[in-house]
């Protein structure tokens, strides 16, 4: 009996060691929904490789993963947001000290090169052809966009379409082609969306451009007064529209356009400290930075959060 006790205590003390090791051998990295490619297929490998470790990746939309993260419903190593807004909600909960730059984007409309819409939205880049907000109103075609209650993304084509009803002098546009935000004929999940254009269930979308380039996906380019790209039209342009939303106790709040550059936080809870900061450290290098431009993204813009 005693023999046998010993073997179970040392073969539980094998399994400990063994679940230690492997945890500490591996990264947790939760991002924005819209990172999958750049995050799964070149950052996370490339610097699992590096480290001799195993990288994990899960995506969401940010605001959805930030609320997973400050509720404790998920325990990961780093976040990387689209925005400051996901990282503030986790700096009120304590989970975040200091968030840095690591890339930035703007917001365009991708759309599928099958559509019967395609040949249409093509030819709105060109200046005597009908502009692409007139192609998005055509009858029968169908138009993605995330969920602007729990993504960043979903928040930010609305400010576009605001913007450009005012850009280009067009009263009623947004809700013309978005119809009411909360529109469940266009919303779907951001990591599924431009799986869903590239399948052909919709026939444009709006997208990041570094999300749409890593797609391989064609993307009409859109004004800096409308993508919110650019900080220098923030206070006196960008900041002109907003939105209506419910927080998490149901009291409405007012949303304004933030820039659209990705931060990356070391979580405070982070089961491998070290091994977080050295993958931040890493997105911030030469070659973490080769690898988001091979992949669409711009430079990073401003300071840490």
């Amino acid at each position: 009996m005693l023999k046998k006790s010993r073997a179970w205590l040392l073969s539980g003390l094998v399994l400990s060691v063994a679940l230690s090791a492997h945890a500490e051998n591996a990264i947790h990295v939760t991002y924005a929904g819209s990172m999958g490619v750049v995050m799964d297929k070149a950052l996370g490998p490339a610097f699992a490789e590096r480290e001799h470790l195993t990288y994990q990746g899960q995506g969401e939309g940010a605001y959805g993963m930030a609320r997973l993260l400050a509720s404790k419903k998920v325990v990961a190593d780093v976040f990387v947001s689209i925005t400051p807004g996901p990282i503030e909600v986790l700096q009120k909960a304590g989970l975040v000290g200091q968030a840095v730059p690591v890339a930035s984007t703007r917001m365009v409309i991708a759309y599928n090169p099958k559509s019967a819409f395609a040949p249409a939205l093509e030819a709105s880049k060109n200046a005597n052809s009908p502009a692409w907000w007139k192609v998005l109103q055509s009858p029968g075609l169908r138009f993605g966009r995330t969920d602007a209650a729990t993504d960043p993304q979903g928040q930010n084509i609305i400010f576009t379409v605001q913007l450009a009803e005012k850009y280009y002098r067009q009263p009623g546009l947004a809700r013309q082609i978005l119809g009411d935000v909360q529109n469940p004929q266009q919303v779907f999940g951001e990591g599924g969306l431009l799986t869903r254009l590239q399948a052909g269930q919709i026939d444009a979308a709006s997208g990041y451009e570094s999300a749409t380039i890593s797609a391989k996906l064609p993307y009409i380019a859109l004004p800096d007064e409308i993508n919110l790209s650019n900080p220098t039209f923030t206070q006196d342009w960008y900041d002109t529209v907003s939105l209506q939303l419910p927080d998490k106790n149901g009291q409405m709040q007012t949303l304004k356009p933030q820039p659209l550059v990705f931060y990356a936080a070391v979580l405070k809870n982070a089961p491998n400290p070290q091994q977080a900061q050295a993958f931040v450290s890493y997105l911030q290098s030469p070659e973490g930075q080769q690898l988001f431009e091979a992949n669409g993204y711009g430079q990073p813009k401003g300071g840490a959060l």
